[in-house]
């Protein structure tokens, strides 16, 4: 900072004020993360839940179709048309995350095999639903996560870097101006002893 007057006190003041209430606003900012994260972590430990659930039916159902319909059957039972997953973004605090997630699939065509291929089918659809949920919650998860790193970065370097800076700056300054005041008042009292 360069000046060492009344404006540049003031200056350095304003400065000091607006770095301290940043630094207020990012530990208030990282308290709301770490909630949203213990609500996110609860949100992608239930999905990925479901999901190897999901995936874990679906194994065995598989198996059986194989061994009573054989490879052939099950690939005539692979739909024609892929899947298409769609995500709802949202956010909060400046982040945008998935809010939601879902999938399309393609129609179920009509199996010539056992049910054991019907079941695999229908099993194997609800493990990727549940794949794309879950893969939503832990990309979500993941960006609250580096925000909260990020805040944690920023508010580190106000506390440990920019507000001891202009705390320096400050005293400098008022040093500065305690020196002019002094000299001013001895100035002052020399003309009114030479009067």
């Amino acid at each position: 900072m360069s000046g060492t007057g009344r404006a540049a006190r003031a200056e350095v003041e304003r400065r000091l004020e607006t770095a301290r209430r940043g630094a207020e606003l990012l530990d208030r900012k990282q308290r709301i993360l770490r909630i949203a994260i213990q609500n996110r972590a609860d949100r992608a430990e239930a999905s990925r839940r479901r999901w190897e659930e999901a995936a874990s039916a679906a194994g065995p159902w598989l198996g059986r179709a194989l061994a009573l319909d054989g490879l052939g059957r099950v690939r005539e039972a692979v739909p024609e048309f892929f899947a298409e997953a769609s995500v709802t973004w949202g956010g909060a605090m400046g982040i945008s995350y998935p809010e939601d997630a879902s999938v399309a699939l393609p129609p179920q065509a009509p199996t010539a095999g056992s049910s054991a291929l019907a079941y695999a089918a229908a099993t194997h659809r609800e493990a990727l639903a549940a794949a794309v949920v879950h893969a939503a919650d832990a990309r979500a998860l993941l960006l609250v996560t580096r925000e909260l790193a990020d805040t944690r970065t920023r508010q580190r370097a106000v506390e440990n870097r920019w507000i001891p800076r202009l705390e320096d700056d400050l005293a400098r300054i008022q040093r500065s101006l305690a020196e002019q005041e002094l000299e001013e008042s001895l100035r002052l009292r020399w003309a009114a002893g030479s009067i």
